[in-house]
């Protein structure tokens, strides 16, 4: 291309060129951007320049002028809100090592240099646990198409043994569920749909699906989530297993006030119990997860009803009781 017809670019290049190399500590001079521009094959002089920078804040860009030296102030994202993203990516289990480092370096290019060097100090993922399975983002956008179309999809599911290889499960028979949404939970990806066979709402861990497709059949359930607030949903839900919803009363210790408002929210009705407790009713998804989310807490959180949850919340503990009892007794 001549040098005559790049002027057509030059707009484009002057723009990357201040976004990329300036920020309030690192500005540049009109030499500087002739510089660059004839590096390019883009001859510029000084007037065409000054136009040039007009036209850019026209269309919205922050250039500040001090001194005779140029610099972008304001972008659409600020360092702080590029260092959150960055701790996202790199704290996301379900993001691999290598889309880490692809995503991350994304982000670093929506900064000047200079600040993507501090973000670049601060990306600490060799050490993270990570998802294995690189056809993740295949599925969520296999998945996002089944829910967009109305449709069905088919995929097997597998879980890994003891040599870390995939076993899948149903004997490697597909799965045909219909998807409905993905929800985050523990650092994970999840799919929730309807499985039609057993008429029931299940969630399924986005890593581990492969060979996602789908079909051409309409999707079941419509009317089990038209009335779903997958908000309040994912409070009830434990590590996003399964099971029957009820409505418990908790008996909690007054210094866990701020871990039931974590998990369930500030609209839970919180009622003194004495001086160094409280109640609090919540709907839950009743399951080992939930149970052990109680236990974790000891003696401070304790299911007073109903009967039934208690008495399972009983045998769980009666259960783990007596596998530590046989390892004692068989050391």
């Amino acid at each position: 291309m001549a040098r005559s017809e790049r002027q057509k670019l030059k707009l484009l290049y002057l723009r990357d060129y201040l976004l990329r190399n300036t920020d309030e500590q690192h500005p540049v001079t009109m030499k500087q951007m002739i510089a660059y521009l004839d590096q390019n094959d883009i001859p510029a002089e000084r007037k065409s320049i000054y136009t040039d920078i007009e036209l850019l804040r026209t269309y919205g860009m922050d250039i500040i002028q001090e001194s005779g030296n140029y610099y972008v102030g304001s972008r659409y994202f600020e360092l702080p809100e590029l260092k959150l993203l960055v701790d996202s990516v790199q704290s996301s289990k379900f993001i691999t090592y290598k889309k880490t480092g692809s995503l991350i370096k994304k982000i670093e290019e929506m900064a000047s240099i200079y600040e993507a060097q501090l973000l670049n100090r601060q990306v600490y993922v060799t050490n993270r646990i990570k998802s294995m399975n690189e056809s993740i983002y295949y599925n969520v956008d296999e998945i996002h198409s089944g829910i967009a179309h109305n449709r069905k999809i088919r995929f097997h599911y597998f879980e890994y043994d003891i040599a870390k290889k995939r076993i899948f499960r149903k004997n490697g028979n597909f799965y045909e569920v219909s998807p409905y949404a993905l929800t985050w939970d523990d650092e994970n990806y999840y799919m929730v749909a309807f499985d039609s066979d057993a008429e029931i709402i299940k969630h399924y861990r986005v890593d581990k699906m492969a060979d996602i497709s789908i079909t051409d059949q309409q999707r079941d359930g419509k009317e089990h989530f038209e009335s779903l607030d997958m908000g309040t949903y994912a409070k009830k839900v434990f590590g996003m297993f399964s099971g029957e919803e009820r409505s418990v009363r908790l008996k909690v210790a007054n210094h866990l006030v701020g871990a039931i408002l974590d998990r369930f929210g500030k609209d839970v009705s919180i009622v003194p119990d004495g001086e160094d407790h409280f109640t609090v009713s919540v709907d839950v998804i009743v399951s080992p997860q939930f149970f052990g989310w109680i236990s974790g807490f000891g003696p401070d959180i304790v299911i007073t009803a109903p009967d039934a949850v208690v008495e399972q919340m009983r045998k769980h503990i009666s259960a783990i009781n007596e596998q530590y009892l046989n390892s004692l007794t068989a050391g």
